[in-house]
């Protein structure tokens, strides 16, 4: 597909006032999206009371609705019906559904003790991560530009082990996981509401099953402590259902590149969080560390920019 920011060559048809208008930006779609996630923590301060096996298994129950809802919108029912009769197809979404269950329990965890720092490092590392799995895993190739880029990512969470240890295992947890996650999805030929809503369906039960279990324990569900409390709780599939609309909006409308560069909003939003509103102490290590991620992604994203001007004067 081409990028819509370019315009098409215009020929006589075009130039007619009867010719169809240009497909709309995908950027206020993107930003939407990491604006979104990256101001998340504010929404898990709301629902602190809530524990965090409990909230995820919540936030399971209302994501499917939310995401059936839009599906029925878009009219990407056929899309389902097509993924649940390939055998394959299920098979990696049950692995990609645990894997991002994991996912968002490291985070909810994360943010509701206070490392906020740790949570933001996770989806800095993660996209350069997911460069070292396509290297590895998918047979796609590296300039030096950017296997340095690698290497002083890697020197950051060498620093951060040294430094930083206790907290280390949330933010590659989180890389992992998600990026993981982002390659087994890569594999199947499923959008990424379709998929989410097939996900959250294979993860009900034992969803359902964290839920009664709280709701059986003594101190009772979460669910039921307050009609506000109950409240938030649903907004939890909403502000998971509705960004990853507003992503696979934009994925369709710009270079994948630049929805990359994009990216970065959502964990930057989430360490300024941590500086401001959560307040906690940056330490040592960790600042050496975002700063070599930081250099590290510069790096990449220069090396990206550089190409993509270079491409166009090659033909």
């Amino acid at each position: 597909m081409s990028d819509p920011a370019v315009p098409a060559p215009t020929t006589a048809a075009s130039s007619s006032p009867e010719s169809a208008p240009a497909e709309p930006s995908g950027l206020p779609a993107a930003l939407g999206a990491y604006v979104i996630w990256g101001l998340l923590p504010l929404y898990l301060i709301w629902v602190s009371s809530v524990p965090p096996f409990e909230f995820v298994g919540w936030r399971i129950l209302w994501t499917l609705p939310i995401c059936a809802l839009i599906i029925s919108v878009r009219r990407q029912w056929g899309e389902i019906r097509t993924a649940l009769s390939d055998g394959k197809v299920m098979r990696v979404l049950l692995a990609s559904a645990a894997l991002i269950a994991v996912n968002w329990f490291v985070y909810v965890w994360a943010i509701q003790t206070g490392h906020v720092y740790a949570a933001s490092l996770g989806y800095y590392i993660n996209p350069l991560l997911n460069v070292l799995l396509g290297t590895l895993l998918l047979g796609e190739r590296l300039s030096r530009l950017q296997w340095l880029a690698v290497a002083l990512a890697a020197t950051g969470v060498a620093v951060l082990a040294g430094g930083a240890l206790t907290t280390l295992w949330i933010s590659l947890t989180l890389a992992l996981s998600f990026g993981t996650y982002g390659l087994l999805r890569k594999q199947v030929t499923v959008g990424a509401l379709p998929g989410l809503t097939i996900e959250s369906a294979l993860l009900l039960v034992p969803a359902a099953c964290v839920a009664g279990w709280y709701a059986a324990s003594p101190a009772g569900s979460s669910f039921d402590d307050s009609l506000g409390l109950s409240l938030l709780i649903v907004l939890g599939g909403l502000f998971t259902a509705v960004p990853l609309w507003l992503f696979a909006i934009a994925a369709k409308r710009m270079a994948y590149s630049t929805l990359g560069f994009i990216q970065f909003l959502a964990p930057t939003i989430v360490f300024i969080l941590g500086l401001t509103v959560f307040q906690e102490d940056l330490k040592p290590a960790q600042a050496i560390c975002f700063a070599l991620i930081w250099a590290a992604l510069a790096l990449f994203m220069w090396d990206l920019w550089s190409k993509s001007r270079a491409t166009p004067s090659a033909n």
